[in-house]
């Protein structure tokens, strides 16, 4: 949750300085991300903590889950350039039911009606928290197939999630008890996820209104701010800011993995969804390089009661058939 947190508020940070280049900063986390994660695994396979066998797993699925998280980026990016700023949040809480909807039919999971009901009031929690801010706008100002867009860009997440969770539960079936490691899925998925994005460079370009052929430009104008190397103006923070986000982006990445491997894709969202009404609240408090905070929503306390009873009713009694632990351990703040 901790780290949940630290990915919002630095996302905002990092793009202080980056104001002008957000599809600079976009691509650095898409692939960048593959030399980070490949040299890490290439560690832990010199360690012997990734065996040959993990790294001889099929790769169609993983091809796969780079295909659903390019799609996922695409469809959010297209969406998330029209809609207003308060509607994604709202919005974003279709995830979760996708999760629902998706592990039901692909991975037969049954909710007893206490977890139903509990995702319901933490998805509620968080419009309320969101919703009610003076900007929260509308989401019929965009159009009905810009917030459509939104949602099926969750679908192609919520997918991407469940999808991951099969890997693992195939791979332990597979490695007889044993466990792939989450580099491994890590590593390649963000590598095939970087191959769609490329070649889907010229409608992204588009969609962040930079014509394809200044996009060199572009990416060499937002490497020397992020540099910060003085020849660009109104680079302040930069390199700091957004290598702080990089690392934290990272670390939460490989922590959400983590949890929909030792848990499940749906304990992991409620993980994430906690971080939502902290980063509000911590935006209201004068964070260096933010200039003057925001205010706290009106329907921020009865948002966050409504999200933490969500929670409890979510691991009261859990199931005793579920392989993964109540609930409570999963949410430890880092």
């Amino acid at each position: 949750m901790g780290l949940g947190v630290g990915n919002r508020v630095l996302y905002k940070l990092a793009l202080v300085p980056l104001n002008k280049y957000p599809f600079f900063l976009a691509q650095l986390a898409t692939f960048g991300y593959v030399a980070v994660y490949f040299s890490i695994l290439h560690f832990r396979y010199r360690a012997g903590i990734v065996t040959d066998e993990m790294l001889s797993m099929p790769k169609a699925p993983l091809l796969v889950v780079g295909l659903l998280e390019a799609l996922g980026a695409v469809c959010g990016m297209a969406a998330g350039a029209v809609l207003s700023g308060a509607a994604i949040p709202v919005l974003s809480q279709s995830f979760l039911v996708w999760q629902i909807i998706l592990s039901y039919l692909f991975l037969g999971r049954r909710y007893k009606f206490n977890q139903l009901l509990g995702c319901f009031l933490v998805a509620l929690g968080v419009i309320i928290t969101v919703a009610s801010g003076s900007s929260a706008g509308s989401l019929m100002e965009a159009g009905i197939f810009w917030s459509l867009l939104m949602i099926v860009s969750f679908l192609f997440q919520a997918a991407d999630t469940i999808l991951k969770e099969v890997i693992f539960l195939d791979a332990a079936k597979k490695l007889k008890g044993g466990s792939v490691d989450l580099f491994v899925l890590n590593s390649y998925g963000s590598a095939f996820q970087a191959l769609f994005i490329c070649l889907l460079l010229p409608f992204l370009s588009r969609l962040w209104g930079i014509p394809f052929h200044q996009l060199p430009n572009y990416l060499s104008d937002g490497a020397a701010c992020f540099l910060n190397m003085g020849t660009v103006s109104g680079c302040e923070g930069a390199p700091l800011l957004p290598v702080l986000f990089c690392i934290v982006n990272m670390a939460y990445n490989i922590s959400l993995l983590h949890l929909i491997k030792i848990s499940s894709a749906v304990v992991s969202s409620l993980a994430s969804t906690v971080s939502v009404p902290i980063s509000v609240f911590l935006f209201t408090l004068p964070l260096p390089y933010l200039g003057v905070a925001s205010s706290l929503p009106s329907g921020f306390i009865a948002g966050a009661v409504v999200l933490v009873m969500g929670m409890l009713i979510y691991a009261w009694t859990p199931s005793r058939s579920s392989s993964h632990p109540p609930m409570p351990t999963h949410l430890t703040s880092p």
